[in-house]
């Protein structure tokens, strides 16, 4: 899988996916720290990246936008560690692979991972 890590998700996220076979940038390693919230999903969907964001604002562009891609998921964890990241964002692929390439909204918290497929 693709991946594009906006800034409040840890680098390391991007490290984790990368030891896991995938491919992920975080906006950081680019340079592209202060990019607006629409530009991101602009690149994400061009390079067919997957956004991990912890920013709500994502699924709202994503929902008014009718488009399917990019998928987006949105970390809402009381503790944001990148440990505790990877260990929901490990669930989140196994469960949902098929809807992450097909475009969905995805919320994570500790309480409840829900799905939502685009368009909404």
């Amino acid at each position: 899988m693709n991946f594009l890590l906006d800034m409040g998700i840890a680098q390391s996220t991007a490290l984790f996916l990368r030891a896991g076979g995938h491919n992920a940038i975080h906006l950081r390693e680019q340079g592209l720290q202060r990019m607006e919230d629409e530009d991101i999903i602009l690149k994400a969907r061009a390079e067919h990246r997957i956004v991990l964001t912890h920013d709500l604002d994502f699924g709202r562009i994503m929902a008014l936008s009718g488009e399917n891609l990019p998928s987006v998921v949105t970390f809402r964890l009381q503790d944001m560690r990148a440990v505790n990241v990877n260990h929901y964002l490990s669930i989140v692929m196994k469960r949902y692979a098929k809807l992450l390439y097909t475009g969905v909204l995805i919320s994570v918290t500790e309480e409840a991972i829900r799905a939502r497929p685009l368009p909404v």
